[in-house]
């Protein structure tokens, strides 16, 4: 790489530090972290995200726990201990390390390029309260690439890529080789050329005797979330070089034996908020603000890693054990997608947490969801519809009667077609904080009422009077038609509700009565859950998957079977076992459950279509074969419709807010065909 690439490259990976400490900031300031130094070091920061802070949460956690076990373990009593952060920008690790009382006969030292290490020291030296945290300056060791030095911390501007300056500039720091060192490097390494961040890995195994290398940074970058999370890097003009070379952990640890490192442990950001997060801090977090971006925040734990590599002495404990490999038995076969807009102009549904449901033979009905209206990111409050001409699915316009009212926007709400005609339309939400309230009815008003243009269709939305004993607000949950002596019910089940709650009860909804009635359910009760799936079978109904109220994924089938006086709540054994996952879809066709697409904890597959046989239980996961798309399929907070006359599903929607990386939505509906590997089972 030519001088003025890399000097452009290392330009925008400095940019990525300042958004890192805004970040850090917000976190900090909403209480998920407990660093009041961030404040002074990143004076201002708009507020980001929920995920954004659960993520640089994770991240400070993650980090922190390691300084911490590698400054309680190094061995020696007595004996000086070292840590040395890579590219540590603005970053308080230091002043919250010695606020605990963990940088006793320690020395830190920091290391970025010159402009920000004279930038930080700038910043220390006129606040206050940094300043009488790192004490007296020793201003006589000041000169060159030293810019900040007390008793116990050092502050170093030397390019990294430069190991000759990097090893002198330490040596004349007071760096010692023999102590025992920690080295941090906290999304660093990625932005160097690879052999140039491998060659510092090795001179590192060389150089000190006894010593941790800590590194935090991404995994997993040909999935549809890295492929989004490169593409954002790419449009900030930042390459993350190490991706293509160390994909995985396995990866990232090879390199780190094979470049002098005695041992090397690894897991990823879910193991490690499942592992060393208490159930107590976790529910501390769930608290701290509305939060309902459960896709985005476990995809951004799955593709981020914390690696600790030893050598010497300190080789007799590690601050975390090697994540163990990932028990899914692999796909059966690929489902082929085709994107519906190739032939028929599809456009209007980008857009994420909506729903669809086909209305007729020939009409698919979306609502609600939070989308792209016109280039702008909002809650959508216009309607779409798929009308079928022929072959071809084309777009149609939804109009609202002038009798009935209009559609609020809501999101993760239901929407289920009846047997009598009509469509029904419960909870939802506005935002996490603002609830939707009412059930609402949809009818299609036939051609004898208005005379619509032959691309159109006119929707009768009614608000019905609020329903007996259904209790709301609820979101995330489902709603579908059963039958108990003859009538049919609504049956609503679970979802999430005000205040981070997760229901674990049911109602059925007489619709004609529009009250809820009490029947009889036995069984063991099930666990609540949100974002799970519900479908209509045999007059009863098949729950599958969700997350519960810890934010674990379920990998259950539940069974709402019809019986002489009620229900009964009967599992369906599967084999093998289903992989957890939630915010799916899911049909029933021919004695066949077809759960289609979603979350799951098994990256770096992604879940496709899981056929499971109703009779047998035999289950199999098929992957959909996305590269003929030009653009990453994310499957979650999608919509599907089954076509049962073509064995097809159409995926419409799907996607949300990438952690930091933006926002992605699908960009058209894709047909999914299945009719050969169902014809396999």
């Amino acid at each position: 790489m030519d001088r003025d690439k890399r000097r452009s490259r290392d330009a925008a990976a400095r940019g990525t530090g300042g958004s890192s400490g805004a970040s850090k900031r917000s976190a900090a300031q909403l209480g998920y972290t407990e660093d009041r130094f961030v404040r002074r070091l990143v004076p201002r920061a708009g507020r980001r995200a929920p995920a954004i802070h659960r993520g640089y949460y994770i991240r400070a956690r993650a980090v922190g726990h390691c300084a911490a076990a590698f400054l309680r373990k190094a061995p020696g009593g007595s004996q000086r201990r070292q840590v040395l952060s890579l590219g540590a920008g603005l970053d308080s690790l230091y002043f919250c390390l010695k606020d605990q009382g963990l940088l006793e006969k320690a020395i830190f030292l920091e290391v970025d390029f010159p402009d920000v290490a004279a930038h930080k020291a700038a910043l220390i030296a006129s606040q206050e309260e940094l300043a009488a945290m790192v004490g007296h300056r020793t201003r006589e060791q000041e000169s060159g690439v030293v810019h900040f030095a007390a008793e116990d911390y050092r502050l170093l501007g030397v390019d990294l890529a430069e190991l000759p300056k990097l090893e002198e500039a330490l040596c004349c720091a007071g760096l010692n080789p023999q102590v025992p060192t920690l080295l941090l490097a906290e999304v660093v390494l990625t932005y160097m050329e690879v052999e140039r961040s491998d060659a510092l890995i090795h001179w590192a195994s060389r150089h000190f005797s006894q010593a941790w290398f800590v590194l935090y940074e991404q995994i997993h970058p040909d999935d549809p979330f890295g492929q989004v999370m490169q593409n954002h890097f790419r449009r900030c003009h930042v390459q993350l070089c190490s991706l293509t070379q160390y994909p995985d952990l396995r990866a990232q640890q090879m390199r780190f034996v094979q470049k002098g490192w005695a041992e090397c442990h690894a897991i990823d950001m879910k193991e490690f908020y499942d592992h060393f997060v208490s159930r107590a801090e976790q529910r501390r977090i769930q608290a701290l603000e509305p939060f309902d971006e459960f896709e985005e925040w476990h995809l951004k734990c799955s593709h981020y890693f914390i690696l600790v590599a030893l050598k010497g002495e300190l080789c007799r404990a590690s601050a975390i054990p090697s994540m163990e490999a990932k028990a899914f038995p692999g796909f059966a076969g690929t489902v082929t997608t085709l994107a519906c807009a190739a032939d028929a102009g599809v456009t209007g549904l980008r857009r994420y947490g909506h729903r669809s449901v086909r209305i007729t033979e020939d009409v698919i009905l979306t609502t609600g969801g939070f989308g792209d209206n016109g280039g702008r990111h909002c809650r959508l409050t216009d309607m779409h519809a798929l009308i079928k001409r022929g072959d071809k699915w084309t777009n149609g316009e939804v109009y609202l009667a002038e009798s009935g009212g209009d559609w609020d926007g809501r999101l993760f709400h239901t929407l289920t077609f009846l047997q009598a005609g009509w469509a029904v339309v419960v909870g939802g939400r506005l935002s996490p904080e603002s609830p939707a309230l009412e059930v609402c009815c949809l009818r299609k008003l036939g051609a004898d009422c208005f005379s619509s243009p032959p691309s159109s269709l006119v929707m009768e939305l009614t608000r019905l009077p609020p329903v007996e004993n259904l209790a709301l607000p609820r979101w995330r949950h489902t709603a579908t038609e059963v039958e108990h002596q003859g009538e049919s019910y609504l049956f609503v089940y679970g979802g999430c509700g005000s205040g981070q709650s997760v229901w674990a009860d049911w109602y059925f909804l007489h619709m004609k009565e529009l009250h809820c009635r009490q029947i009889p359910v036995e069984g063991p009760l099930p666990v609540g859950r949100h974002s799970h799936s519900a479908s209509s079978w045999a007059g009863g109904a098949l729950i599958a998957g969700g997350l519960d109220a810890t934010e674990r994924a379920l990998g259950s089938i539940l069974y709402l079977k019809p019986t002489e006086t009620g229900f009964q709540w009967c599992p369906v054994e599967t084999c093998p076992p289903l992989t957890p996952r939630y915010s799916h879809t899911a049909h029933v066709h021919q004695g066949k459950l077809l759960l289609v697409g979603g979350v799951w904890f098994q990256a770096p597959w992604v879940p496709g279509v899981a056929v499971i046989d109703l009779a047998t239980g035999i289950t199999a996961e098929y992957g959909i074969e996305a590269a003929a798309l030009e653009w990453p399929l994310m499957l979650h907070n999608h919509s599907s419709v089954f076509m049962p006359d073509r064995e097809e599903i159409f995926l419409i929607g799907g996607g949300g807010n990438c952690f930091s990386f933006g926002s992605h939505l699908n960009w058209h509906p894709v047909r999914l065909a299945l009719r050969d590997i169902l014809s396999w089972h």
